[in-house]
C-alpha cells in the first residue's frame, strides 16, 4: 500500500505562485503514474498533471503553461509548481499513485484570492 502525504497549500494572492509536494512510501520508480488531481466546490475531482515512471507528463489543457510538475527520485516526492494563481485555482489539490491500484493523499487546500 503506497502513502501519500501532500503539503505546499495555502492561500495567496491572484497572481502568486505556490509549490505544492507529495512524498510517497515507496520508490516512486515501482509507481507507474504520479498525479495531481483537483477538486473545486461542487465540481468533480480532475487531473491537472501527471508524471510517468518513465518521466513522461501530461498536463490539462488549462493549466499549460502555469503548471509544472516534476520530481525527485532520492526523496520519492513529486512536486506540482502553479504560477499565475488565479481564482479559478481555488480547490483542494490531491496527489494520487497508480500501481495496480489507485492510492490518494488526504488533500491540501489552494485557495486564491483576487
Amino acid at each position: 500500500q503506497v502513502q501519500l502525504v501532500e503539503s505546499g497549500g495555502g492561500l495567496v494572492q491572484a497572481g502568486g505562485s505556490l509549490r505544492l509536494s507529495c512524498a510517497a512510501s515507496e520508490s516512486i520508480f515501482s509507481i507507474n503514474t504520479m498525479g495531481w488531481y483537483r477538486q473545486a466546490p461542487g465540481k468533480q475531482r480532475e487531473l491537472v498533471a501527471a508524471i510517468t515512471s518513465g518521466g513522461s507528463k501530461i498536463y490539462a489543457d488549462s493549466v499549460k503553461g502555469r503548471f509544472t510538475i516534476s520530481r525527485d527520485t532520492a526523496k520519492n516526492t513529486v512536486y506540482l509548481q502553479i504560477n499565475s494563481l488565479t481564482p479559478e485555482d481555488t480547490a483542494v489539490y490531491y496527489c494520487n499513485a497508480k500501481t495496480t491500484f489507485a492510492y490518494w493523499g488526504q488533500g491540501t487546500q489552494v485557495t486564491v484570492s483576487s
